[in-house]
């Protein structure tokens, strides 16, 4: 029997998939998600002619230094892998909440739009920023109006993505 909370309802659902099947379509849907937010900040930075952020580079570089993992290839090999790292960390996070919100969904959890455009939105925000911050590399309590609708606006549109996907696949 499902219960209802203000959150959404925690229950199985009717479509008796099982939750790896839940965990593959929430990686599509996380990959669609994550295709929307990248299409968004490549839009921004078009527009108003800024560069790409440096950030996801940076923890790369900083996670391989405090793993004592050396990135191989002379300096210029490295740089390139280095750049080719960062957005694949994005990748992984985004990639990564789809899965676990498919697998939220396989234990029975059913939000309403909103809600779950929050949750989602919420939760690709700590996992893409959170290491980050953790690292050293951003301060979020710095960040000016403009930095933080730059971050926020594609996440939040990554949710919306992520939500409605997850919806579709649960539809009758």
């Amino acid at each position: 029997m499902a219960t209802k909370t203000p959150l959404g309802t925690f229950g199985k659902g009717r479509r008796g998939i099982s939750p790896l099947g839940w965990a593959l379509r929430g990686a599509a849907a996380g990959a669609a998600a994550t295709t929307a937010l990248n299409t968004v900040t490549y839009l921004d930075m078009a527009v108003r002619g800024r560069a790409a952020s440096s950030t996801p580079e940076r923890t790369v570089e900083t996670l391989a230094e405090k793993a004592h993992v050396q990135i191989p290839g002379g300096p210029e090999v490295r740089r390139n892998r280095v750049q080719g790292l960062g957005p694949l960390t994005g990748l992984v996070a985004g990639i990564g909440v789809g899965v676990v919100t498919g697998l939220v969904r396989a234990a029975g959890f059913r939000s309403s739009p909103p809600v779950g455009t929050a949750l989602t939105t919420a939760g690709v925000l700590v996992v893409a920023n959170g290491p980050m911050t953790v690292l050293g590399i951003t301060d979020p309590r710095q960040w000016s109006a403009t930095d933080w609708l730059s971050d926020v606006v594609p996440h939040v549109v990554y949710g919306l993505v992520l939500k409605a996907t997850m919806d579709a696949f649960d539809r009758p």
